[in-house]
């Protein structure tokens, strides 16, 4: 009977921190292509995010995209983007965008979007792409 006590105290510790914690699922949402772009281009307040390496967006890219690498520390981006925007994150394979979007939202972005499977699911899906080489 005297292990009740410890028992509870520690259920109660482990729940607490459980139910604290905001899942990924819902600190972004990952969108197949044909999605995406419908909610990017409905969106009035969306800014398009290549997290992709320079080398890699000025080959193609989703047009109207700025690049902010994900190996940059793309948060350090998170002072010139207001807030209230909507994030709509790309990358090759949607793992950086993923993890990227992670970031923002620990900076106070709510409106995030991932696009599922990358620039190569938007590709394979038909979508257009922008080819002309930019410089840096």
């Amino acid at each position: 009977m005297k292990t009740f006590p410890f028992i509870f105290l520690f259920v109660l510790i482990f729940t607490n921190d459980i139910t604290s914690q905001v899942p990924d699922s819902l600190k972004y949402l990952s969108l197949r292509p044909e999605e995406f772009k419908a909610a990017y281009l409905k969106d009035d307040k969306a800014v398009l995010v290549d997290v992709r390496e320079f080398f890699e967006y000025r080959k193609s890219r989703i047009k109207g995209a700025v690049n902010i690498p994900s190996s940059g520390k793309p948060e350090s981006s998170a002072d010139t983007i207001a807030k209230e925007r909507s994030l709509y994150l790309y990358c090759t394979s949607g793992f950086r965008s993923k993890r990227v979007a992670k970031g923002f939202y620990d900076l106070g972005f709510r409106r995030l979007y991932s696009l599922d499977g990358g620039i190569v699911a938007w590709k394979k899906a038909g979508l257009l792409v922008e080819k002309r080489r930019i410089r840096k």
